[in-house]
Protein backbone atom coordinates (compact mmCIF):
# COMPACT_ATOMS: atom_id res chain seq x y z
CA UNK A 1 0.00 0.00 0.00
CA UNK A 2 0.97 3.63 -0.55
CA UNK A 3 2.81 4.87 2.59
CA UNK A 4 0.75 8.16 2.52
CA UNK A 5 -2.48 8.69 5.11
CA UNK A 6 -4.98 9.45 2.27
CA UNK A 7 -8.13 8.63 3.47
CA UNK A 8 -11.53 7.31 0.27
CA UNK A 9 -14.67 8.55 2.66
CA UNK A 10 -17.97 7.34 1.66
CA UNK A 11 -20.93 9.60 2.91
CA UNK A 12 -24.41 7.39 3.05
CA UNK A 13 -23.65 4.80 0.50
CA UNK A 14 -27.02 2.76 -0.05
CA UNK A 15 -25.59 -0.39 -1.66
CA UNK A 16 -23.16 -2.69 -0.49
CA UNK A 17 -22.20 -4.00 -3.67
CA UNK A 18 -20.41 -0.59 -4.41
CA UNK A 19 -18.67 -0.55 -1.47
CA UNK A 20 -17.43 -3.71 -1.94
CA UNK A 21 -16.30 -2.58 -5.61
CA UNK A 22 -14.66 0.65 -4.08
CA UNK A 23 -12.19 -1.55 -1.82
CA UNK A 24 -11.23 -3.50 -4.87
CA UNK A 25 -10.39 -0.04 -6.80
CA UNK A 26 -8.64 1.11 -3.79
CA UNK A 27 -6.38 -2.16 -3.67
CA UNK A 28 -5.50 -1.81 -7.12
CA UNK A 29 -4.62 1.06 -6.81
CA UNK A 30 -2.51 1.09 -2.81
CA UNK A 31 -4.63 2.71 -1.23
CA UNK A 32 -6.11 1.05 2.00
CA UNK A 33 -8.04 3.43 4.22
CA UNK A 34 -11.89 3.70 3.51
CA UNK A 35 -14.61 5.03 6.05
CA UNK A 36 -18.16 4.64 5.84
CA UNK A 37 -20.04 7.48 6.99
CA UNK A 38 -23.89 6.09 7.66
CA UNK A 39 -23.82 3.38 5.18
CA UNK A 40 -27.07 1.97 4.56
CA UNK A 41 -25.65 -1.90 4.61
CA UNK A 42 -22.80 -3.01 5.89
CA UNK A 43 -21.17 -5.58 6.61
CA UNK A 44 -22.66 -7.60 3.56
CA UNK A 45 -21.95 -10.90 1.90
CA UNK A 46 -22.44 -8.60 -1.59
CA UNK A 47 -19.64 -6.07 -0.55
CA UNK A 48 -17.42 -9.11 0.28
CA UNK A 49 -18.20 -10.46 -2.87
CA UNK A 50 -18.00 -7.77 -5.33
CA UNK A 51 -14.20 -6.68 -3.28
CA UNK A 52 -12.59 -10.07 -4.99
CA UNK A 53 -10.23 -10.22 -2.93
CA UNK A 54 -9.84 -6.83 -1.68
CA UNK A 55 -11.36 -8.25 1.63
CA UNK A 56 -8.52 -6.67 3.57
CA UNK A 57 -9.64 -2.87 3.12
CA UNK A 58 -13.31 -4.01 3.93
CA UNK A 59 -12.07 -5.49 6.93
CA UNK A 60 -9.95 -2.66 8.37
CA UNK A 61 -12.95 -0.45 6.98
CA UNK A 62 -14.28 2.05 9.85
CA UNK A 63 -17.61 3.02 9.94
CA UNK A 64 -18.77 5.84 11.66
CA UNK A 65 -21.94 8.39 12.32
CA UNK A 66 -21.14 11.85 11.02
CA UNK A 67 -18.92 13.15 8.62
CA UNK A 68 -16.60 15.09 11.60
CA UNK A 69 -15.79 11.91 12.40
CA UNK A 70 -14.90 10.47 9.44
CA UNK A 71 -12.28 13.81 8.88
CA UNK A 72 -11.24 13.79 12.10
CA UNK A 73 -7.09 14.40 12.15
CA UNK A 74 -7.22 15.26 8.65
CA UNK A 75 -5.67 18.25 6.85
CA UNK A 76 -6.57 18.83 3.70
CA UNK A 77 -9.88 17.62 2.49
CA UNK A 78 -11.08 17.47 -1.20
CA UNK A 79 -14.71 16.33 -2.66
CA UNK A 80 -15.84 14.98 -5.60
CA UNK A 81 -18.37 17.00 -8.18
CA UNK A 82 -19.51 16.09 -11.60
CA UNK A 83 -22.25 19.18 -10.90
CA UNK A 84 -21.48 22.60 -11.57
CA UNK A 85 -21.54 24.48 -8.45
CA UNK A 86 -21.75 28.39 -7.27
CA UNK A 87 -20.78 29.00 -3.71
CA UNK A 88 -17.46 30.16 -4.96
CA UNK A 89 -15.18 26.95 -4.15
CA UNK A 90 -11.91 26.22 -5.75
CA UNK A 91 -12.06 23.16 -8.10
CA UNK A 92 -9.17 21.45 -9.43
CA UNK A 93 -9.49 18.31 -12.49
CA UNK A 94 -8.78 15.00 -11.16
CA UNK A 95 -5.19 14.79 -11.92
CA UNK A 96 -4.45 18.08 -10.00
CA UNK A 97 -6.00 17.42 -7.00
CA UNK A 98 -4.37 13.82 -6.90
CA UNK A 99 -0.78 15.53 -6.86
CA UNK A 100 -2.22 18.51 -3.96
CA UNK A 101 -3.39 15.69 -2.09
CA UNK A 102 -0.44 13.79 -2.22
CA UNK A 103 1.69 16.68 -1.50
CA UNK A 104 -0.55 17.37 1.30
CA UNK A 105 -0.51 13.43 2.64
CA UNK A 106 3.24 14.16 3.06
CA UNK A 107 2.65 16.47 5.95
CA UNK A 108 -0.74 14.78 7.84
CA UNK A 109 -3.53 12.56 6.83
CA UNK A 110 -5.85 13.60 3.87
CA UNK A 111 -9.36 12.66 2.68
CA UNK A 112 -11.39 12.92 -0.17
CA UNK A 113 -15.30 12.41 0.05
CA UNK A 114 -17.95 10.80 -2.70
CA UNK A 115 -21.44 11.52 -2.13
CA UNK A 116 -24.37 8.50 -1.85
CA UNK A 117 -25.07 6.87 -5.46
CA UNK A 118 -28.56 8.49 -6.04
CA UNK A 119 -27.52 12.08 -4.56
CA UNK A 120 -23.68 12.41 -4.65
CA UNK A 121 -22.67 15.18 -2.07
CA UNK A 122 -24.83 17.91 -0.76
CA UNK A 123 -24.04 21.42 0.03
CA UNK A 124 -23.71 20.74 3.70
CA UNK A 125 -21.24 17.64 2.99
CA UNK A 126 -18.78 20.32 1.41
CA UNK A 127 -18.32 22.79 3.97
CA UNK A 128 -15.15 21.27 5.50
CA UNK A 129 -13.71 20.69 1.89
CA UNK A 130 -10.43 23.07 0.56
CA UNK A 131 -11.62 22.45 -3.05
CA UNK A 132 -13.88 20.24 -5.74
CA UNK A 133 -12.25 17.48 -7.65
CA UNK A 134 -14.52 17.90 -11.10
CA UNK A 135 -14.92 14.48 -12.85
CA UNK A 136 -15.43 15.48 -16.79
CA UNK A 137 -18.09 13.05 -18.08
CA UNK A 138 -20.62 13.62 -21.14
CA UNK A 139 -22.63 16.12 -20.04
CA UNK A 140 -25.76 14.35 -21.59
CA UNK A 141 -25.19 11.88 -18.84
CA UNK A 142 -23.29 13.20 -16.11
CA UNK A 143 -23.48 9.52 -13.66
CA UNK A 144 -20.64 8.12 -13.29
CA UNK A 145 -20.90 5.18 -10.70
CA UNK A 146 -19.21 5.51 -7.23
CA UNK A 147 -16.66 2.46 -7.96
CA UNK A 148 -15.26 4.32 -11.16
CA UNK A 149 -15.34 7.31 -9.60
CA UNK A 150 -13.05 6.07 -6.40
CA UNK A 151 -11.31 3.81 -9.74
CA UNK A 152 -10.67 7.53 -11.60
CA UNK A 153 -9.43 9.46 -8.66
CA UNK A 154 -7.03 6.56 -7.02
CA UNK A 155 -5.42 6.05 -10.41
CA UNK A 156 -4.65 9.62 -10.36
CA UNK A 157 -3.42 9.32 -7.00
CA UNK A 158 -1.02 6.03 -7.57
CA UNK A 159 0.81 8.03 -10.37
CA UNK A 160 1.16 11.59 -8.55
CA UNK A 161 2.71 9.50 -5.77
CA UNK A 162 5.27 7.75 -8.28
CA UNK A 163 6.65 11.10 -9.11
CA UNK A 164 9.00 12.73 -7.91
CA UNK A 165 8.70 15.03 -4.57
CA UNK A 166 8.66 18.72 -5.50
CA UNK A 167 6.99 20.68 -2.55
CA UNK A 168 8.26 20.57 1.10
CA UNK A 169 7.02 20.14 4.13
CA UNK A 170 4.56 23.38 5.59
CA UNK A 171 6.26 24.68 8.80
CA UNK A 172 2.56 24.34 10.21
CA UNK A 173 -0.02 21.67 9.68
CA UNK A 174 -3.49 22.56 7.77
CA UNK A 175 -6.06 23.22 10.58
CA UNK A 176 -8.62 20.08 10.79
CA UNK A 177 -12.06 20.34 10.50
CA UNK A 178 -12.69 20.69 14.14
CA UNK A 179 -10.68 23.31 14.53
CA UNK A 180 -11.78 25.28 11.59
CA UNK A 181 -15.66 24.70 12.97
CA UNK A 182 -14.65 26.07 16.17
CA UNK A 183 -12.97 29.10 14.49
CA UNK A 184 -16.61 29.58 12.58
CA UNK A 185 -18.65 29.13 15.77
CA UNK A 186 -16.42 31.69 17.38
CA UNK A 187 -16.95 34.57 14.52
CA UNK A 188 -20.50 33.75 14.76
CA UNK A 189 -20.65 34.94 17.81
CA UNK A 190 -18.48 37.87 17.25
CA UNK A 191 -20.44 38.94 15.02
CA UNK A 192 -23.49 38.72 16.63
CA UNK A 193 -22.36 40.66 19.58
CA UNK A 194 -20.99 43.17 17.12
CA UNK A 195 -24.77 43.11 15.44
CA UNK A 196 -22.70 42.04 11.99
CA UNK A 197 -25.77 40.36 10.35
CA UNK A 198 -27.23 39.03 6.90
CA UNK A 199 -29.85 41.20 6.31
CA UNK A 200 -31.01 38.91 3.20
CA UNK A 201 -34.61 37.54 3.26
CA UNK A 202 -33.27 34.19 4.00
CA UNK A 203 -30.18 35.60 6.38
CA UNK A 204 -28.27 32.63 5.32
CA UNK A 205 -25.94 33.89 2.60
CA UNK A 206 -23.12 35.85 4.70
CA UNK A 207 -21.39 33.31 7.12
CA UNK A 208 -22.03 30.47 4.22
CA UNK A 209 -19.52 32.74 1.99
CA UNK A 210 -17.53 33.74 4.41
CA UNK A 211 -17.13 29.80 4.86
CA UNK A 212 -16.13 29.63 1.52
CA UNK A 213 -13.88 31.98 1.08
CA UNK A 214 -12.24 31.04 4.31
CA UNK A 215 -11.57 27.16 3.43
CA UNK A 216 -10.12 28.67 0.37
CA UNK A 217 -7.59 30.51 2.21
CA UNK A 218 -6.15 27.11 3.85
CA UNK A 219 -5.97 28.27 7.26
CA UNK A 220 -2.54 26.86 9.58
CA UNK A 221 -3.12 25.73 12.89
CA UNK A 222 -1.45 29.00 14.13
CA UNK A 223 -3.27 31.11 11.47
CA UNK A 224 -6.66 30.07 13.08
CA UNK A 225 -5.10 30.53 16.65
CA UNK A 226 -4.44 33.90 15.30
CA UNK A 227 -7.53 34.75 14.74
CA UNK A 228 -9.70 33.45 17.53
CA UNK A 229 -7.18 35.26 19.49
CA UNK A 230 -8.01 38.56 17.67
CA UNK A 231 -11.84 37.74 18.35
CA UNK A 232 -11.70 37.21 22.25
CA UNK A 233 -9.68 40.29 21.91
CA UNK A 234 -13.03 41.89 20.25
CA UNK A 235 -14.91 40.24 22.76
CA UNK A 236 -12.69 41.56 26.18
CA UNK A 237 -12.80 44.96 25.05
CA UNK A 238 -16.77 44.62 24.43
CA UNK A 239 -17.05 43.33 27.72
CA UNK A 240 -15.29 46.09 29.46
CA UNK A 241 -16.83 48.60 27.73
CA UNK A 242 -19.86 48.04 29.67
CA UNK A 243 -23.70 47.67 28.20
CA UNK A 244 -23.90 51.56 27.71
CA UNK A 245 -21.81 51.23 24.88
CA UNK A 246 -23.13 48.16 22.72
CA UNK A 247 -24.65 48.65 19.86
CA UNK A 248 -28.03 48.11 20.94
CA UNK A 249 -28.43 50.29 23.32
CA UNK A 250 -26.50 53.64 21.29
CA UNK A 251 -25.82 52.61 17.69
CA UNK A 252 -29.22 53.20 16.34
CA UNK A 253 -29.53 50.11 13.67
CA UNK A 254 -32.33 48.12 13.48
CA UNK A 255 -32.50 44.90 15.12
CA UNK A 256 -32.88 41.42 13.44
CA UNK A 257 -36.82 41.53 15.08
CA UNK A 258 -37.61 44.53 13.12
CA UNK A 259 -35.82 43.69 9.85
CA UNK A 260 -39.13 42.40 7.58
CA UNK A 261 -39.08 40.07 4.61
CA UNK A 262 -38.23 43.05 1.98
CA UNK A 263 -35.49 44.71 4.54
CA UNK A 264 -32.53 45.83 1.90
CA UNK A 265 -29.61 43.87 1.53
CA UNK A 266 -26.95 45.22 3.75
CA UNK A 267 -24.06 43.78 6.27
CA UNK A 268 -23.91 46.24 9.17
CA UNK A 269 -20.77 46.13 11.50
CA UNK A 270 -21.20 48.35 14.78
CA UNK A 271 -18.64 49.87 16.47
CA UNK A 272 -18.41 52.79 18.68
CA UNK A 273 -15.42 55.32 16.77
CA UNK A 274 -13.40 55.23 20.13
CA UNK A 275 -13.16 51.46 19.73
CA UNK A 276 -12.50 51.58 15.88
CA UNK A 277 -9.54 54.14 16.73
CA UNK A 278 -8.27 51.68 19.04
CA UNK A 279 -8.35 48.88 16.79
CA UNK A 280 -6.63 50.96 13.89
CA UNK A 281 -4.18 51.75 16.49
CA UNK A 282 -3.05 48.09 17.33
CA UNK A 283 -3.09 47.28 13.42
CA UNK A 284 -0.58 49.91 12.60
CA UNK A 285 1.54 48.59 15.87
CA UNK A 286 1.00 44.88 14.84
CA UNK A 287 2.34 45.67 11.09
CA UNK A 288 5.38 47.10 12.27
CA UNK A 289 6.30 44.09 14.70
CA UNK A 290 9.65 42.41 14.39
CA UNK A 291 9.36 38.12 13.90
CA UNK A 292 9.99 37.72 17.41
CA UNK A 293 7.17 39.60 18.36
CA UNK A 294 4.88 38.01 16.16
CA UNK A 295 5.65 35.07 17.33
CA UNK A 296 4.82 35.94 20.54
CA UNK A 297 1.11 37.01 19.42
CA UNK A 298 1.11 33.50 18.37
CA UNK A 299 1.82 31.98 21.10
CA UNK A 300 -0.63 34.75 22.94
CA UNK A 301 -3.55 33.42 20.11
CA UNK A 302 -3.33 29.72 20.81
CA UNK A 303 -3.47 30.64 24.63
CA UNK A 304 -6.37 32.57 24.38
CA UNK A 305 -7.87 30.32 21.56
CA UNK A 306 -7.53 27.26 23.97
CA UNK A 307 -8.79 29.19 27.16
CA UNK A 308 -11.96 29.86 25.40
CA UNK A 309 -12.67 26.69 24.35
CA UNK A 310 -12.29 25.34 27.87
CA UNK A 311 -14.39 28.26 29.32
CA UNK A 312 -17.28 27.09 26.31
CA UNK A 313 -16.66 23.32 27.85
CA UNK A 314 -17.18 24.86 31.78
CA UNK A 315 -19.82 26.54 30.18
Amino acid sequence: MIPLPIRIVLVEPSHPGNIGAVARAMKNMAIGELVLVKPKQFPHEEATARASGADDVLARARVVGTLAEALEGCGFVAATTSRDRDQNFRVLDVRAAAQRLVSEARNGPVAVLFGAERTGLLNEHLEAAHALIRIPANPEYLSLNIAMAVQLVTYELFRAFEEPVVSGARSAPLASPVEMERLYKHLAEVMEEVEFRDRTQSGTNLMSRIRRFIQRAELDENEVNILRGFFTAIQKKRRKAGSGNSPAAGSGTPSSAGAGAGTKVTYEAAATDEASAADEAKVAGKANATDEANATDEAKATVEAKATDEAKATE
